[in-house]
């Protein structure tokens, strides 16, 4: 298997792995501060780092990567948590779905301002066109307004997009998993130690949902995942793997019918094809 095949399956996985975060901190943030919710999943995920470091004896970074591991830490593990579980607080998952679509264009932007990447105009072209036809899905679900949601959503949308380009540039000396462990590592005395600050004096009234969705968005969206998305922006490219995001609202709602029993309408089966073919040509044009 060529390095190109192997980074888009690697970041498909990834995706298909990020698919469940949103709704999972959804279902969280009905019994948990969304603060606590943030400091709480990193903190899980930066034992379990630790655990996996110590494991197989990784060295520690040099120096020069450690500013960039930094960055990651402060967007990834932190910033795009934090805000959009603030965001979810005011919006629905379903309308978060108009932001994600953006994800896929702010992580190939940042793939060309810090990842030196120069896909052809092309590229852009049909990049563009799969975020509108996601978004423009997304509005026609309908949903109430909220300024401060929105806000909220576009900055997480933004720091992701940095977090997405720093990890996948780092990945190519470091490695995937290395990348999101050391940078949960390096938040874990602040994350940890804000978590316990903050925890609440009972869990009596915390429902098993809320505590799934908590070890959902820990050990899955926080650690597991990027293992397979930094090693796949890494292998494939950062614009061209990163525009597999565009499917992520698509698959959400395909785990929502299967887990939920939600109708998957012909509307969402035509738009996920075009999405699709989207995806193909961006990845066709990306270099």
């Amino acid at each position: 298997m060529d390095k190109t095949t192997s980074g888009w399956i690697n970041g498909f996985l990834g995706v298909l792995i990020f698919s469940g975060s949103l709704p999972a901190t959804r279902v969280a943030v009905a019994d948990f501060d969304p603060v606590f919710l943030t400091l709480a999943r990193a903190a899980i995920a930066g034992i379990v780092a630790l655990a996996l470091l110590l494991a197989f004896r990784e060295k520690r970074p040099a120096w020069r990567d450690v500013l960039p591991l930094l960055v990651v830490a402060l967007t990834v593990v932190i910033g795009f948590p934090l805000l959009t579980a603030l965001a979810l607080q005011h919006i629905t998952s379903a309308h978060s779905i108009v932001f994600i679509g953006l994800l896929p264009l702010a992580t190939a932007l940042f793939g060309v301002i810090r990842g030196g990447e120069r896909p052809r105009p092309v590229f852009w072209l049909f990049s563009c066109l799969g975020n509108g036809l996601v978004a423009g899905f997304a509005l026609t679900q309908g949903f109430t307004a909220s300024p401060t949601g929105d806000l909220l959503m576009l900055a997480a949308i933004i720091v992701c997009g940095l977090g997405y380009a720093e990890g996948a540039a780092l990945s190519r000396r470091l490695g995937g998993w290395q990348v999101i462990s050391w940078a949960l590592l390096l938040s874990l005395p602040v994350t940890a130690g804000l978590a316990l600050t903050m925890m609440p004096a009972s869990f009596a009234e915390t429902g098993r949902s809320a505590w799934l969705g908590l070890a959902y968005v820990s050990l899955f969206s926080m650690l597991i995942g990027f293992v397979f998305w930094y090693r796949g922006l890494a292998q494939g490219g950062i614009a061209a793997v990163g525009q597999l995001q565009l499917l992520q609202p698509f698959f959400g709602l395909a785990l929502a019918a299967l887990l939920l029993g939600e109708t998957v309408s012909w509307q969402m089966l035509a738009v996920c094809a075009a999405v699709a073919a989207c995806v193909a040509g961006a990845k066709r044009f990306a270099r």
